[in-house]
């Protein structure tokens, strides 16, 4: 209400038209430049996201192929030992599978 008093205290709507509409371009001017340092905020924070999952990705991929070739080291040393118990647990799994698959 005081500015409808002062619009016409100053003897017209003419200049306090014009300094509403300066007040509006700069508030939206405002409200542009936050909703940019918001984005660019949202940006910054889902980059750092993205890098840590993709770390975290990485080092489950890296403990996982680790971890298999532990077990091939550890199948190949079991062969080797005990050749026969190898074939004959091999031709059993062979023969078991087959068994599943003719069944189906």
């Amino acid at each position: 209400m005081s500015r409808m008093s002062d619009t016409n205290q100053s003897g017209g709507t003419q200049g306090g038209g014009t300094s509403g509409a300066g007040d509006l371009r700069e508030a939206a001017s405002q409200v542009g430049q936050n909703l940019r340092d918001l984005g660019g905020q949202v940006r910054d924070t889902a980059t750092e996201q993205y890098q840590q999952l993709r770390q975290q990705a990485n080092d489950y991929y890296e403990q996982g192929r680790q971890r298999a070739m532990e077990m091939e080291q550890g199948l190949e040393q079991y062969v080797q030992e005990k050749p026969i118990q190898s074939l004959l647990i091999a031709a059993g799994v062979g023969m078991l599978l087959g068994i599943l698959w003719k069944r189906s």
